[in-house]
């Protein structure tokens, strides 16, 4: 199933959605929205006139909108798709450096997310406190098999896709659980190597929505991508 998504091509607008904040807006609107900014403040313990303000600056982006409400007074706001995405493999210094930027804001959110689930881990019913957590693996794979693997991993997530958006879909017992994927060489490439065949596709990139329990910051695009799967979408702001 594909999503609605919205593509960050502007340093500006990169650099613009690198906010936690406006990273918790963007997965909190993918997870429960619209809402209000009332009701944004009060589910992520923020100020009202914050909240309305960093919605405003993700309307700039394209990242949020308005929708009609019951009243006049204020209207809600929802996001505009359920992933974010970027390049961030350009030529271009400045775009490289403005995609550098949210990534670091999003590795910084995802340590937050992972310090928050260990403080309260031992508050969880044994079979979940069984299953979550985190781990690793090393394989030695070329490009064009990291490439494949992530083509694969797409395939099984985009089995559950429906449940994003449809709450029927979702069985009883189901909760909100964030997979964040991180692939990174232990060493760096070795000098004069080769680069993959202009054929071979990156991993995208993004943030996706985070699920209701999540601490501020799934896009994000995140599927940080980064692919913004999540809905998280992603704080900090220097303009």
């Amino acid at each position: 199933m594909s999503h609605p998504e919205v593509r960050l091509t502007d340093p500006r607008a990169l650099r613009g959605y690198a906010h936690p904040l406006r990273l918790a807006l963007v997965g909190l609107l993918r997870r429960e929205g619209p809402l209000t900014a009332t009701q944004a403040a009060e589910r992520l313990n923020e100020s009202v006139p914050s909240c309305s303000y960093h919605l405003r600056q993700l309307a700039r982006y394209g990242l949020a909108e308005r929708v009609p409400g019951a009243d006049e007074r204020e209207r809600p706001w929802r996001a505009t798709a359920l992933m974010t995405s970027w390049d961030d493999t350009s030529d271009d210094p400045a775009l490289r450096a403005a995609a550098d930027q949210l990534n670091a804001v999003i590795l910084e959110h995802y340590l937050e997310r992972a310090r928050a689930h260990l403080a309260q881990r031992a508050h969880e019913p044994p079979q979940w406190r069984a299953l979550t957590g985190f781990g690793d693996a090393l394989v030695y794979l070329t490009a064009e098999e990291l490439a494949a693997l992530t083509r694969q991993f797409e395939t099984l997530l985009a089995a559950y896709d429906d449940r994003l958006t449809d709450p029927t879909r979702r069985p009883a017992g189901s909760r909100p659980i964030s997979i964040i994927q991180l692939l990174l060489p232990t060493e760096a490439a070795p000098p004069g190597a080769p680069a993959p065949p202009s054929g071979t596709p990156a991993p995208s990139a993004g943030t996706p929505a985070p699920s209701a329990g999540e601490p501020a910051g799934q896009p994000t695009g995140q599927p940080a991508e980064p692919t913004d799967r999540s809905g998280a979408e992603t704080q900090g702001e220097p303009e």
